[in-house]
């Protein structure tokens, strides 16, 4: 079965200072749409998220196999400015990305892509480019200015934008498409009404 199937759960990293707010649209829309959230930790010992939940990891991250995952999703934190402890996180993304299999990366974790090379030869977006660039990274050149990129099987968006980083999730795994994935995001990000009949009439709600 394809990384985009339906039977493969979708990996969602924790750490502590992992912001919370940035990844809640996009895995509370896919658990809806039917697929398996599984918590990936450093280890399986609870952490912190910055605002203070307390989260328990399904499993831990050397427990994880690209080929058993449909996507892995890395959030911001604070951790990965401030030390090397996510870096193991930012080579299993290499490694779901040499196999085939999407990453979706918002706010620090863009950073930490872009310390392993991930970024350089990939279109990508973050918070603002010089934050980027203080990484040291050849792909200066592949920055957007846009609110969420997708390069092949590679998201990114920056910490203010976790609605377009799901509707770029969504899209890649196929999960809304065309108008309804357009639909999707008029309705939470530009909280327009019209939208709601569209999705209604669909089904995706």
């Amino acid at each position: 079965m394809s990384a985009t199937g339906t039977r493969e759960p979708v990996h969602l990293a924790v750490y502590d200072t992992l912001a919370d707010w940035e990844t809640g649209h996009a895995t509370a829309h896919l658990a809806r749409a039917g697929r398996q959230i599984r918590t990936v930790g450093p280890s399986t010992a609870p952490v912190t998220s910055i605002g203070g939940l307390r989260v328990q990891p399904d499993l831990a991250l050397a427990d994880v196999r690209p080929e058993d995952s449909a996507l892995l999703i890395l959030p911001g934190a604070d951790l990965w400015d401030t030390s090397d402890a996510l870096a193991p996180f930012a080579r299993m993304a290499r490694a779901f990305l040499d196999a085939g299999v999407p990453v979706a990366a918002i706010c620090g974790a863009t950073a930490g892509l872009a310390r392993e090379g991930l970024l350089d030869d990939r279109d990508h977006t973050s918070a603002v480019s010089f934050y980027l660039a203080a990484t040291g990274y050849a792909g200066a050149g592949r920055y957007v200015e846009a609110d969420a990129v997708t390069d092949g099987n590679l998201v990114t968006a920056g910490p203010t934008e976790p609605v377009a980083f799901a509707r770029e999730v969504l899209g890649l795994l196929g999960v809304y498409q065309g108008e309804v994935l357009h639909a999707w995001y008029r309705l939470f990000h530009h909280s327009d009404m019209a939208a709601y009949a569209v999705l209604q009439e669909a089904g995706a709600l």
